[in-house]
């Protein structure tokens, strides 16, 4: 037996399992009960890192070179390219994201090589009922509740889409309340992986280590895709702050400005049909006048600024309006601001594009591009989707024009706009579309 062959007998959790070369290039794993491909294409070249990079003290991950480039690669956003690039970079020196373990899913803060929190990663297949959620109370809940868990009304497993449509929507039509968010690839050994999983980066790296020049396509563990957040500072719950005006009531200006930002709000959750809007899942930035003992605004040391940040959109765009148990309303309906018709300034924002067929079909079109990424994407379980954000718009344009509040927005009977079926596609832009409106109510209403 040559050397090279005596090199190659790897233990492997399995008794006389032994790793050997074969003459196609491929190596695999062999043993008496089965053949389990565990390194698939393998090259003997001379340089395996790129240049710059130490992947040495990394064995697990492998580095950058096992995530496809251009997959991170925004040429119309080189900002967030420039961000994601950063957060590769510090997985590559050992700063690894940090889980978060508020929620039901696994999500976690992506740090860049100083340290500092820039944005937060969910992975598609750490989602509340993904295969790989490491928060065990949902587990349970499947277990122990087969015929009730999750919302019936959702795509399963397609909330980073969700997180990300809710972007696409905010950027498209100008809110500017949505954190940008994307979809990214990252790997990183504190993600959850399967066992199989970090044995096999551990055999590969027993493997180039006894064989430097040794080269697998990808030396660590397998990349994760999900959506990713740019993290935003100084925002607090939106829970305190609305417990904090009661308190002590901000001068009416900011109060005004507020009330534009909680109308944004309204739009984004009303148009992407948000099931998972509470208090607590959107967040309020308010810088304080710097002398609280000054009671006239023209005393304070610079206008006071209020802003809201919409985060956790990964329940959102249904294929079908809640029907089963649960209405999911949106909390924010029972607050002051929600009584006080929408202000001219939304309107004049909204309106003339909401009104506009062609921009509706536009904004249609980027979602598909955006959702079809998806491996289980279905035509027309979206086109259902659309359906029913279709719906949503034509009640929100009409609200608008009638001077109606959000509370009387979300009183409207519910109504799905769909394409009809004779259609074309190559004229789409003058497809008729029939509308119905939905008769079922969920058996837990909240009116």
């Amino acid at each position: 037996m040559s050397t090279e062959e005596t090199l190659l007998n790897l233990d492997f959790d399995k008794p006389n399992t032994a790793i050997t070369p074969p003459d196609d290039g491929v190596l695999s794993l062999s043993s008496s009960a089965e053949d389990i491909c565990l390194v698939p294409e393998v090259g003997f070249e001379g340089n395996v890192d790129s240049p710059g990079v130490n992947r040495e003290s990394q064995p697990l991950l492998g580095g950058r070179g096992d995530l496809d480039v251009s997959f991170n690669h925004f040429p119309d956003d080189p900002q967030f390219t420039e961000l994601v690039w950063q957060a590769e970079v510090a997985i590559d020196n050992g700063i690894f994201p940090e889980r978060i373990y508020q929620g039901s899913s696994g999500s976690y803060f992506v740090k860049n090589p100083g340290g500092k929190i820039v944005g937060v990663f969910k992975p598609k297949d750490e989602e509340p009922y993904g295969r790989l959620n490491p928060k065990w109370t949902k587990w349970m809940h499947k277990l122990c509740c087969p015929c009730c868990f999750g919302r019936s009304c959702l795509i399963p497993n397609q909330g980073y889409l969700s997180e990300a449509g809710a972007s696409l929507v905010d950027s498209k039509i100008g809110l500017r309340i949505v954190p940008k968010t994307r979809v990214v690839k990252l790997v990183s050994e504190t993600f959850n992986y399967l066992r199989i999983d970090r044995e096999r980066s551990r055999l590969k790296r027993a493997i180039t280590e006894q064989f430097p020049n040794l080269r697998f396509n990808r030396m660590g563990l397998p990349p994760k895709m999900g959506s990713f957040q740019v993290f935003v500072e100084g925002y607090k719950d939106a829970d305190y702050w609305l417990r904090r005006f009661e308190q002590e009531p901000p001068s009416e200006r900011i109060m005004d400005k507020f009330q534009l930002q909680f109308e944004r709000l309204v739009v984004l959750d009303y148009i992407i049909r948000n099931t998972d809007r509470g208090n607590d899942n959107w967040l309020i930035k308010y810088d304080a006048p710097a002398s609280r003992g000054m009671t006239d605004p023209s005393e304070w040391s610079g206008e006071p600024e209020v802003r809201i940040a919409a985060i956790d959109n990964g329940l959102a765009f249904p294929f079908k309006h809640p029907d089963s148990w649960r209405a999911y309303p949106y909390h924010w309906a029972w607050l002051p601001q929600a009584k006080r018709p929408f202000s001219q300034e939304t309107k004049q924002l909204v309106l003339p594009l909401l009104s506009d067929m062609s921009f509706v079909q536009e904004l249609c079109d980027e979602l598909h591009v955006l959702f079809k990424q998806d491996k289980g994407f279905d035509r027309g379980l979206f086109e259902r989707q659309m359906s029913v954000m279709r719906g949503q718009l034509l009640n929100l344009t009409q609200a608008l024009k009638d001077g109606k509040s959000p509370v009387q927005l979300v009183q409207m009977p519910a109504v799905v706009v769909e394409r009809s079926k004779g259609g074309s596609t190559s004229s789409r832009f003058f497809d008729s579309f029939q509308q119905r409106f939905q008769h079922k109510s969920p058996f837990f209403s909240w009116w």
